[in-house]
């Protein structure tokens, strides 16, 4: 009977050990201002590093979207303080949101321009800017527009990183010898009489990195082909949507490039050794079909580079 017990005792002992810990899910809270196809290549581009690596089946995943509004911004951040281990924020309001409540956990922010600027330095944050090669662009409409003089901007005088951007912009743009005409607008709703007065002013558009512009980008170019005023990007989505072209960087890599900082976080790499990086290398994309309305030529020097979208 003592010998029976023993061996019970030793067999079980032996299933106990044989288990393997039950590791705890790790929660990541995905804060984004609004929905639109650049941001959404950011999400996407955060969820595949996750997803790629050994943390896959442990990370649950919890997005919100405040639809534009920066309060309700406040109210996801709050919430995710208590209910999440780390928090992915995409775009400049956002992260702003999460520094303003988290202190304690790891904020990641992604599509954010001037990290600085912004004002997003606490200790627990860090991530990847979306900044634009500005000068990039100027060259690329310099080359597919020459006669072109007048450049307009529209843009949401209350986003940060589209102040930012035009100021930017503007000053290089200058320096190039283009003059830049500029449009401020507070809301989405303001988007069309805007678009309305500055068409007759300009002889290209230049689209920044504006949430606001980004949301209406089809009425953009609506009113740009109503206008016959050709649109000069920020970003891929913006080709794809009716833009002649950009030299831009990846928003996919932008939020890939976060999702990797996350990663490293996980594996044991802390938080305040990881300054916030940038996206170095960027893409050139012309639409086939509005180059060819537009009657511009493309020379051979930018179709040997440039990837062509119908």
């Amino acid at each position: 009977m003592k010998k029976l017990l023993i061996m019970c005792f030793v067999i079980l002992a032996a299933i106990g050990c044989g288990k393997k810990e039950e590791l705890k899910p790790i929660k990541v809270g995905i804060t984004q201002i609004v929905e639109h196809p650049s941001l959404d290549e950011v999400r996407k581009g955060v969820e595949d590093a996750i997803s790629k690596s050994e943390f896959k089946d442990r990370v649950e995943l919890n997005y919100q979207n405040a639809q534009g509004d920066f309060n309700t911004a406040q109210m996801i951040a709050t919430s995710f303080k208590e209910s999440e281990d780390m928090v992915v924020a995409i775009t400049t309001p956002s992260a702003q949101a999460a520094q303003n409540q988290i202190s304690d956990k790891p904020v990641f922010f992604a599509a954010v321009t001037n990290p600085d600027v912004a004002g997003l330095t606490a200790s627990n944050v860090t991530g990847v800017s979306d900044q634009s090669p500005v000068e990039k662009q100027i060259e690329l409409i310099m080359d597919l527009l020459p006669e072109a003089e007048k450049v307009g901007i529209v843009y949401n005088t209350s986003e940060q990183n589209s102040v930012y951007l035009t100021e930017l912009f503007t000053d290089k743009a200058k320096e190039a010898g283009l003059k830049v005409v500029v449009r401020g607008i507070t809301n989405v709703n303001e988007v069309a009489s805007a678009l309305d007065t500055i068409m007759p002013e300009i002889d290209v558009l230049y689209t920044s990195i504006d949430n606001t512009i980004a949301s209406a980008y089809p009425l953009v170019i609506q009113k740009a082909d109503q206008g016959k005023v050709p649109v000069i990007g920020a970003t891929k989505p913006y080709v794809y949507q009716g833009a002649v072209a950009t030299e831009g960087i990846e928003d996919y890599q932008v939020g890939y490039q976060t999702g990797e900082m996350l990663v490293r976080y996980l594996q044991g790499e802390k938080i305040e050794d990881m300054p916030y990086e940038t996206v170095k290398n960027s893409s050139l994309y012309i639409n086939r079909k509005k180059s060819q309305e537009y009657n511009i030529k493309i020379s051979e020097t930018l179709k040997e580079r440039a990837e062509m979208v119908d």
